[in-house]
């Protein structure tokens, strides 16, 4: 049998999963789900990840999952310049899937991808690409916020989330279908989450809707995801679920006036979507955390599809989580809710789109 060979996570070598860049040989990734998948016949499989700036901190570093043939042999947060973790060893020749997850959220950290060892005569080759493609655009509720802790009152960190528990990640499982996410927690369309009656302006979607990701966490310790554009040729959804709202209610409350700078900014948004994805199918969702802006949400989406024409956009309502399905971190929602949302959005999706 052969010797280890090196790979780099290239686009003829992986499958890329989400938004990434390739920089310096090595792909980043910051937002959340994104990843690379590849498969091969052999005997071991060694991979190097490559931490930012953050990694040596010790705060809100990158979670990371690593799975071999649907199992996570790897949960880690990445706390060193470079880690090599050894993920299949056998005896015999087996045929092997591995999967790399970025697990937490853009906003903290970001992970590079740097090597891929593998011991197999016909060395690695990029898994098919599912049938069908989502873009997911959220904020904590599609990251998977607080979801590995079921402890209401607990707070925020990176250890505890993990997309591929949440119902974005759940519903394109189900559905068989490849994914992206652009999801930031505290994010809203005129606001971030607020407790003080003022807008917070620093975290808002749209200004980085069309960026590769925003972090405090630069690839490469030099390079900021928020200052390099993202191609949008580079993944085309057949659909696109729009959940945000969940932070601007922080804000907006029962006040008609700032529901109706929501609503504004929401058409604006959508606007921004569609110039950027021309073919794509739009849903907009709320009400997992509460539903009080469903309405205006779904007075924005009829708006915007009078002033356009565009007839390629619909709405739908989640179920409020309930006290009995618990909660996780900071009354977000649990992995039973997660799960219960997951089946609506998937049914709905298969309805929408006669997938």
């Amino acid at each position: 049998m052969s010797q280890m060979q090196t790979y780099q996570p290239a686009a003829n070598q992986v499958r890329l999963i989400g938004r990434t860049h390739w920089m310096g040989e090595v792909l980043w990734l910051a937002l959340s789900g994104s990843g690379v998948e590849f498969s091969f016949y052999g005997r071991a499989a060694r991979i190097t990840l490559q931490g930012d700036d953050i990694a040596v901190t010790g705060n809100n570093l990158a979670r990371i999952g690593i799975s071999v043939n649907g199992q996570r042999v790897i949960d880690d947060q990445v706390d060193q310049p470079r880690k090599t973790y050894t993920v299949f060893e056998s005896d015999t020749v087996q045929a092997v899937t591995v999967r790399i997850t970025k697990l937490s959220e853009a906003a903290m950290s970001t992970v590079g991808i740097a090597e891929i060892a593998v011991q197999a005569e016909e060395g690695i080759k990029p898994t098919p690409s599912p049938q069908h493609t989502i873009e997911f655009i959220g904020d904590s509720i599609t990251c998977g916020y607080g979801v590995d802790d079921e402890e209401a009152l607990h707070t925020f960190s990176t250890a505890t989330e993990d997309v591929t528990k949440a119902y974005a990640y759940l519903s394109a499982e189900q559905l068989g279908a490849d994914y992206s996410m652009v999801c930031y927690s505290g994010y809203g369309i005129i606001t971030g989450y607020t407790e003080n009656d003022q807008k917070l302006t620093t975290h808002l979607l749209p200004d980085y809707y069309e960026k590769v990701g925003k972090s405090e966490g630069r690839f490469g310790g030099s390079l900021l995801p928020q200052e390099i554009a993202w191609d949008f040729s580079r993944f085309t959804p057949e659909l696109i679920v729009i959940n945000l709202g969940t932070n601007d209610d922080s804000y907006t409350k029962d006040d008609p006036a700032k529901q109706a700078d929501y609503a504004e900014n929401y058409v604006a948004f959508l606007q921004m979507v569609r110039r950027n994805n021309p073919d794509s199918t739009i849903l907009c969702t709320l009400g997992i955390m509460g539903d009080r802006l469903y309405p205006v949400l779904e007075q924005a989406v009829g708006r915007y599809a009078r002033e356009t024409g565009d007839s390629r956009i619909s709405v739908m309502k989640f179920e409020v989580q309930l006290e009995a399905d618990g909660h996780a971190v900071d009354y977000h929602p649990s992995q039973v809710t997660h799960r219960k949302a997951a089946d609506r959005l998937a049914s709905e999706i298969r309805k929408l789109m006669k997938w």
